[in-house]
């Protein structure tokens, strides 16, 4: 009968150098906003078609990362620790259709100043310390409904959304899907007016 070493009991054992999580930062909203973007999703797909994101999911995603040693998550907490930014407000008053992938999607008219210098620091700071990322031209987007069949009217009633925090999301693969999951989440600064 062999023992496992006493630093190793009651625990898991350490990961693997190769295991991996898929993580990206993002803006998760708050209970009304999800409320209210989720209805806007339910009345899209009266429309267009497809399938709703399931609430719980709805999100915006800052900086897409994909997969990172499990190992550096720590790394990536305080990396997100040290992001100032003040909290501040959206208006997602438009919506999208992207026929490559069929996604209806919903976001800011005009992406607001704070909204880019939040994904800006991010990058850097990314950037600074080795992470990789992509880096392609942001688009703020929420993701509504997936495999839609047609694109939505360019009509929508407006929903304000107040930022005040932000997360680190792990996307993981349960019972054929996709699901969730807030890894940490972080205080944005006071909102300037």
């Amino acid at each position: 009968m062999g023992r496992q070493p006493a630093d190793h009991l009651g625990s898991a054992p350490p990961p693997a150098e190769d295991d991996t999580a898929r993580l990206f930062f993002a803006l998760w909203p708050d209970a009304a906003t999800r409320a209210a973007l989720d209805g806007m999703a339910q009345a899209l797909r009266e429309a267009c078609g497809g399938r709703a994101m399931q609430a719980p999911h709805i999100h915006l995603t800052l900086v897409f990362l994909g997969n990172v040693a499990t190992r550096r998550i720590p790394e990536l907490c305080s990396l997100a620790a040290g992001i100032k930014a003040p909290r501040f407000e959206m208006a997602i008053d438009r919506v999208a259709f992207w026929p490559h992938n069929r996604i209806v999607w919903a976001g800011p008219g005009a992406c607001p100043d704070e909204l880019q210098r939040l994904v800006a620091v991010l990058e850097g700071a990314l950037q600074s310390s080795g992470f990789r990322f992509d880096a392609r031209p942001y688009v703020p987007h929420i993701t509504l409904l997936r495999n839609a069949r047609a694109a939505p009217p360019q009509a929508v009633a407006g929903i304000r959304w107040r930022i005040a925090d932000f997360s680190l999301v792990q996307s993981l693969r349960r019972d054929n899907s996709t699901v969730y999951e807030v890894v940490q989440r972080w205080p944005l600064g006071v909102c300037r007016t």
